[in-house]
């Protein structure tokens, strides 16, 4: 039996504010803003706020899939929202997503402004107003439906649990660590058995692709949370021939650097107004 000491829930559970590791400063048991803030908007239809976390990354790809395929009405403004600097509690950011998480979208390309939030609605939003990446045929629809909606539903426990416990808890216990890898290996072969009879999710490129790819192609690929080794990523040879295949894509290499503030500085485009904007940071860079 190993020494650890037991924690015995209390009563009533109250909240202590450090405690919570890397994010104890933003993460909170209420809703809410916490200081007024208007949000900045640009010229074009679509006013996308959000950071190149795994759920930003998914909106960013598809935006950029619309415009390589050539939807010129899906030019958009995208405003980096910095959740380590608690930027999603402020009181503009909170009238688009009251649950306070990146992404959200100002859809103005209407009579009326229409607010989107939680990433899985904003693909489907905007995959149905371009009649784009997402199949006709019912039967591949709802087999895209399927992954997007396995997509939202597993990835938490990629994230919230794997990630957190493996990567960012101020302390290392193995029993979640265990749980939380058991369950992102069992999810990694789910997707693996798919794909070696597929050769996307629903057998043409979709939103559902975009959707998993921002959270297990990056992972495969040795992107989040410094675990591609600890995973034995490389044992999932399906995955990882279909999440190279989406990375070598120009849209998706573009909709991975916006909203980027973290990582490489080479690949970090913190505002997107127009597709120049990825002509002069490539200048910017040399030049620098």
């Amino acid at each position: 039996m190993k020494d650890i000491t037991e924690y015995t829930p209390p009563k009533v559970w109250t909240w202590e504010a450090e405690n919570g590791g890397q994010f104890a400063k933003t993460n909170r048991p209420v809703a809410g803003a916490t200081h007024d803030k208007a949000l900045p908007e640009g010229e074009h239809p679509f006013q996308l706020y959000s950071m190149a976390t795994p759920n930003g990354v998914k909106v960013t790809v598809l935006f950029e899939e619309l415009l390589e395929a050539g939807h010129e009405g899906a030019e958009y403004d995208a405003w980096l929202i910095n959740i380590g600097d608690g930027d999603q509690f402020g009181s503009g950011f909170v009238e688009i997503n009251p649950n306070s998480k990146i992404p959200a979208l100002l859809d103005r390309s209407g009579d009326k402004p229409q607010r989107v939030f939680e990433s899985g609605a904003i693909l489907l939003h905007l995959a149905e107003k371009f009649g784009a990446f997402l199949p006709n045929y019912p039967r591949r629809r709802t087999e895209a439906m399927n992954w997007l909606f396995w997509q939202m539903g597993s990835a938490p426990y990629l994230g919230g649990g794997f990630g957190h416990f493996y990567a960012y808890a101020p302390e290392k216990f193995e029993y979640p660590i265990d749980r939380f890898t058991m369950e992102t290996k069992r999810q990694l072969d789910v997707l693996d058995r798919h794909l070696a009879e597929h050769e996307f999710v629903a057998d043409e490129y979709s939103i559902a692709d975009m959707a998993i790819w921002a959270w297990y192609g990056q992972l495969v690929l040795g992107r989040l949370y410094d675990a591609a080794e600890f995973l034995d990523v490389e044992s999932y040879s399906h995955v990882m021939r279909w999440a190279k295949a989406i990375d070598a894509r120009p849209a998706v290499q573009r909709g991975r650097m916006v909203n980027r503030a973290f990582g490489d500085p080479e690949l970090q485009l913190h505002e997107r107004h127009s597709a120049q904007d990825f002509e002069t940071m490539t200048q910017d860079k040399i030049g620098g």
